[in-house]
């Protein structure tokens, strides 16, 4: 895949005639990388429109079941808000779109196969995604999918199924032989469902049923993408020599997609200096709380500390001139206000743009705090879920009142690695128990929660969760 500094110029309708036997099924294991020329613009354009597919079934994943209806409806609704549209009757617009998920996906190996918890996100990821759509195909698109990758997987007769089929009966939780569509493929290949005990063996043979078929193309799946991410990986150091991509790719693990923070203004007007210390017990995120505690109790904060409570600070519509009350404020109790001026206020005008080359920083959103810059010795920056010792993360928990199940709840959400998801556990503890709104699966952004807080805070109505032997139920409420 080459990578232009122009724009192509070739039309849409050109690229999707040309590439209907390039992409003959919305599904592929992505066994041949792209050789077209795209443009730097289509590049990351395509990249991020495979990551918001991506972090959709991340979402979906820890929310609901996989292969549920609940799971299955969240999906189709993200992904119809993306480019990945394809469907089996092949119409040009279908073609464009698998171009695409073909150009999107590699890309992605570039920009996730630098570690190995990147590769391992970006393969559970990929695996889930794989998954949710074969399992949307009808049996004409599957079977056809089988073919075009050579897996010489095909119902067995009904000669066949009708000699065996009272073994085939014992090998199903449900439903009738007779009505089910069986594979006979190598027991090798379906050995998940042979140590589960959900296959019927003869003569080096499972049987499986067509439901159960996507354990075994999952296993090639992953056999086959592990082993690529580790190509990948290995000739990655040939692209450091292209200043263009290599900050891209880098970046992309840590992109945030959501809402533009960078001069979002209060919806209640300005927000001043001395509004800032009832406003973090209320309102900031655990991450920002700390921050300003630390401020508060020492007086100091080191520079990772100030660039992130910083941008908070100016993502909420704290103004220049309050921001550097605040800071002077409270930095002046150590230090006299020429030290201040000389070492920290240009820091702060930096920030807003009005020092050095005068660019308009954004507020770090959840990803770049917790994926980049880890806090060190000394150090109050970073995400307290993904960076705080256990047992110091419980403490702070329980000094913001939360009870034992809760407590119980979001650690067990941290421990596996959903930071963002026990953050949004927390909110919804601390806020009396109402539930995000159904557009914000978990929170991307620090001043998206400060802003969803001041919501509730001001009186606006919302959905109060409570439980009853086991049961989640919602009721509404109003913070009055």
């Amino acid at each position: 895949m080459d990578i232009g500094s122009r724009p192509r110029l070739k039309s849409r309708n050109k690229i999707k005639f040309e590439g209907a036997e390039q992409y003959p099924h919305v599904l592929q294991f992505y066994s041949c990388p792209p050789i077209e020329t795209i443009s730097l613009q289509e590049f990351e354009e395509f990249a991020v429109e495979r990551l918001k597919v991506l972090k959709a079934c991340e979402s979906a994943g820890i929310k609901h079941i996989r292969g549920t209806e609940a799971y299955t409806e969240l999906m189709i609704k993200e992904i119809r808000k993306t480019k990945f549209k394809g469907k089996e009757n092949v119409t040009q617009e279908d073609i464009y779109c698998r171009r695409i998920d073909h150009i999107s996906h590699f890309i992605l190996r570039l920009a996730y196969c630098r570690s190995e918890e990147l590769r391992r996100w970006f393969l559970q990821q990929e695996l889930d995604l794989f998954r949710f759509r074969f399992q949307n195909e009808s049996i004409h698109g599957s079977e056809e999918f089988l073919k075009l990758n050579n897996l010489d997987y095909s119902p067995i007769p009904r000669e066949e199924k009708e000699k065996i089929s009272g073994e085939l009966a014992h090998s199903i939780c449900s439903g009738q032989v007779s009505t089910l569509d069986f594979f006979k493929v190598y027991f090798t290949d379906a050995l998940d469902l042979v140590k589960s005990r959900k296959v019927f063996l003869k003569d080096g043979y499972a049987y499986v049923v067509r439901e159960d078929l996507i354990s075994i193309l999952l296993s090639v799946y992953r056999a086959k993408l592990s082993r690529a991410l580790s190509q990948t990986a290995r000739a990655l150091p040939h692209l450091e020599e292209d200043d263009r991509l290599l900050p891209m790719l880098c970046g992309l693990s840590k992109r945030y997609l959501g809402q533009d923070y960078t001069n979002k203004k209060p919806a209640a007007g300005q927000i001043t200096a001395d509004m800032i210390d009832t406003l973090s017990k209320k309102s900031f995120p655990l991450c920002m709380q700390h921050l300003h505690q630390t401020l508060k109790r020492e007086h100091h904060l080191k520079h990772g500390g100030r660039m992130q409570y910083g941008l908070f600070l100016k993502g909420i519509g704290v103004s220049l001139e309050e921001a550097m009350k605040f800071w002077k404020s409270e930095f002046m109790k150590l230090i006299d206000g020429d030290k201040f001026d000389k070492q920290y206020s240009y820091n702060i005008r930096h920030n807003y743009g009005k020092e050095g080359k005068r660019a308009d920083y954004t507020p770090y959103s959840c990803m770049k705090i917790i994926m980049s810059n880890a806090p060190g010795p000394g150090d109050t920056h970073g995400c307290p879920f993904r960076h705080f010792d256990p047992e110091l993360l419980k403490q702070k928990l329980k000094s913001n009142g939360l009870g034992k199940d809760a407590l119980e709840e979001v650690i067990a959400t941290t421990k596996k690695g959903h930071y963002q998801v026990a953050c949004s556990k927390y909110f919804e503890y601390i806020h009396g128990g109402i539930a995000l709104d159904s557009d914000i699966q978990t929170f991307q952004h620090p001043n998206q929660y400060f802003e969803e807080s001041q919501k509730r805070v001001s009186g606006e109505k919302g959905k109060k969760l409570f439980r009853s032997n086991n049961t989640l139920h919602c009721c509404n409420i109003s913070l009055v």
